[in-house]
Formats: C-alpha cells, structure tokens, sequence
C-alpha cells in the first residue's frame, strides 16, 4: 500500500515540475487570476462528476466537515496559490524557489507542533540532503546568485503560501476524520474554485477567449487535470497514509523534475546541478526509510 503512496507522490512531483514548463506558455494569453479560476474550476466539475458517477458524494460527511472543507479550501487551493502568484510579480523567481524549499522543513515542525508526529534522525538529514541538493538545483552550483538576493515584499507573499501549504498539508490530517482524501480534495477544490472565480471576474483576460490557441487550452487542462486533480488528490493520499511531515519531502522532487524537462527541451544543466538532483533524491529515500527497508532485507537474506 505504501509503495503505491510513494509512486503517487512521484506522480504528484511530476504534473508540479511539469506544471512550470506549461505555464510559461499559458500567461502569454491568461492572465494569472484567470489561469487559476480555469485550472481549478475545470479540476473541481471533474471532481465532482467523478463522485457523482460513483453515487459517493456523502453528504452526510460533507455537512459534518463543510467549515473544514472550507478552512482548507481557502488555506491550500486558494491561500497557497493566491500568495505564490502575487508574491511571483514582485520578486525573482531564484527568491520564490528558495523560499518554496523550505516547505518540509515548516511542514514537519507544524506537524511536530499541532499533530504532535515524531520526528526522526533520518527524516532531519533526508530534510538536509534534500534543502542542500535544491538550492544546487535553482543556483546551479553558484553560490554568489544566493549572496546577491535582495528581498522584497513578494518574498513576504511567497512565504505566507509556504505556510499556508504547510498548514493545508498537516489540518487535513487533523481535522477530517471521517472523509476520504477522494472527497477532501473534491470539495476543497470546489470551495478554491469559487474564490478564483470570484477573483477572476474583477479582472479582464489578456485576449479573447476566441483567440486562444489550443495548446494554450491544453496547457490549462495539463493543470487541471493532472496537477490539480492527480497532484492534489495523491498528495491529500499521502498525508494521510504516511503523514505530512515524510509526504512534504516529494515537494523537492518539483524543481528536479523541472529542471529535467527543461534539459529535454534543450536547456544546459550544470554538473552541480546534477549533484543536486542526487542529493535531492537521496533525501526522499532517506527520509521514507528506503535505504532501512533495503539493509532489514539484506540482513534477513543473510
């Protein structure tokens, strides 16, 4: 059952690194309020068909949870994005991705703090290998990018939606008892969805619908479908199957992932990049207890 979890949350660090590379091509037609009302509104219908077909909509558990469902609604679908694309407009993205690394490690201590989970020796050096390989990744191994950062007021905003993914990732476990990640995600994303909708309507598009070109269509419904509704609902699944602290490492599996598409796409990596990328990894592995369950093996082998 873990080993699925796991494959999941690789899938999740998928669709989110992947999600970087598609939307640099989406803000050329939708400006970020109407990216966000789209991605979210078309995840949030597929989600709710989905539990319709199914005849699984559980009222019953939705009214026991609804102010849960909307706490978490408004802290990780709309919180969370509505602070990372202000805060994007004002500072570098070098600035967004440092900040954004830190995630596990704010994760683990507010699931210390409200979930009161236990924290081992492997998950603290997992949380290093993996904020050390990251910050190789983003600065490509030049450590004068990080002497050079000025900070401003969008660092402010980009920390605000760290937390605010933090608290989303470790409430849900606290707070919804008796729902399934299925329909945590499903309703949550309904009450996200009305919010950037709401936002959306203040503002006016880039150009007109009618002139968008379809990859621009299909770049929304990559978001839509496979970061929002996939990447939402394995991450959802994996808090509450391993916990929120060993399920925030996979979020610096993104700018690997990242990185890995824009080297298909012809971009030069560095090799500090690449000895990023491993520590990174071996982070993840750490911190799950892979490296443990192999040597438990070896050692009943032998």
């Amino acid at each position: 059952m873990k080993n699925k979890v796991y494959l999941q949350l690789l899938g999740f660090a998928l669709f989110t690194g992947g999600t970087f590379n598609v939307s640099k091509y989406a803000v050329q037609y939708f400006s970020t309020a109407h990216i966000a009302a789209w991605r979210f509104g078309i995840a949030a219908f597929v989600m709710l068909g989905i539990l319709v077909i199914r005849k699984n909509l559980k009222w019953g558990e939705c009214k026991q949870n609804i102010g849960y469902y909307m706490l978490l609604g408004i802290v990780g679908v709309f919180g969370f994005n509505f602070c990372f694309f202000l805060g994007m407009k004002s500072t570098e993205a070098i600035n967004g991705s440092l900040i954004m690394a830190t995630n596990p490690l704010v994760t683990t201590i507010l699931a210390r703090l409200i979930l009161q989970e236990k924290i081992v020796r492997r998950q603290v050096i997992g949380m290093a290998f993996g904020f050390i390989g990251v910050i190789l990744v983003i600065t490509q191994g030049s450590f004068s990018v990080i002497q050079n950062l000025s900070f401003s007021i969008g660092d402010l905003f980009i920390v605000l939606g760290n937390v605010c993914w933090g608290l989303y990732s470790v409430l849900s476990r606290k707070l919804i008892k008796s729902g399934s990640p299925m329909h945590t995600t499903t309703y949550t994303m309904i009450v996200g969805a009305i919010a950037f909708l709401c936002g959306s309507s203040l503002q006016k598009n880039i150009v007109p619908i009618m002139d968008v070109p379809l990859f621009a269509w299909l770049s929304i419904l990559f978001m839509a479908i496979g970061t929002s509704v996939f990447g939402y609902l394995w991450w959802n699944n994996g808090v509450a199957q391993i916990g929120a602290a060993k399920t925030s490492l996979f979020f610096n599996l993104v700018p690997v992932v990242t990185m890995i598409i824009s080297f298909l796409n012809g971009v030069h990596i560095t090799s500090a990049q690449v000895l990023g990328m491993i520590l990174v990894i071996s982070g993840v592995l750490l911190s799950s207890g892979f490296f443990t369950l192999i040597a438990e093996k070896e050692s009943v082998n032998l």
